[in-house]
């Protein structure tokens, strides 16, 4: 028993010697400074199209089935996946996120997502970011502050409307992420992260 003690020992000492070795290697995370913070990249991976019902539209000239007459249009709801990557040696929160959408030239929605989320050092995450349409809305935003491009293209609102809803389900037409921007923070440093991209 004697000689089974002393084996034991010898080895407790020997794991807690390693262990205290390895800790001693081990170097510690730097603080976040404004030197050493290097901005995290927001990139998007793809596009999703979530929810497609169709071409269609109805004036509140047409009587509904059940309900009131109203301006009413297909909705479209389409999905966008960024990949978050975090190049500092410490966590990074990221606090909103915001851009605008543009189906070829038009601009036609302005998206956000105001959910937390912390990217450990090195790491990306992946965030999804939900847009919904529909063709009242998008009609609205042609005929004003698209108005003056519908002519230079030579082209309607309806023309343009139903190219995008029958055709968002192939991605027949690029659609832009533009004027992105992303918060992010790492102890007392603050950053505002530019992006932009364009799909497919």
């Amino acid at each position: 028993m004697h000689k089974r003690s002393i084996i034991l020992t010898c080895l407790s000492i020997f794991v807690a010697a390693a262990m205290l070795a390895g800790c001693a290697g081990m170097s510690a995370a730097p603080a976040p400074t404004q030197q050493n913070f290097k901005p995290p990249v927001v990139t998007l991976d793809s596009m999703e199209v979530a929810h497609a019902f169709g071409y269609w539209y109805f004036s509140n000239k047409v009587q509904p089935t059940k309900g009131n007459p109203d301006n009413v249009g297909a909705p479209l709801e389409l999905a966008f996946i960024f990949n978050v990557e975090n190049p500092n040696e410490y966590p990074v929160k990221m606090e909103n996120l915001k851009f605008t959408i543009a189906f070829e030239e038009f601009d036609l929605n302005t998206v956000s997502s105001t959910e937390t989320m912390w990217i450990p050092a090195g790491k990306t995450n992946e965030l999804r970011v939900p847009a919904m349409f529909d063709t009242r809305q998008t009609l609205l935003t042609l005929l004003l502050p698209g108005a003056m491009m519908l002519k230079e293209k030579g082209v309607t609102p309806w023309d343009e409307l139903e190219k995008w809803w029958t055709g968002a389900p192939d991605f027949s037409f690029p659609v832009s992420v533009k004027e992105g921007s992303a918060i992010f923070k790492a102890g007392d440093v603050v950053k505002v992260v530019p992006f932009e991209a364009t799909f497919p």
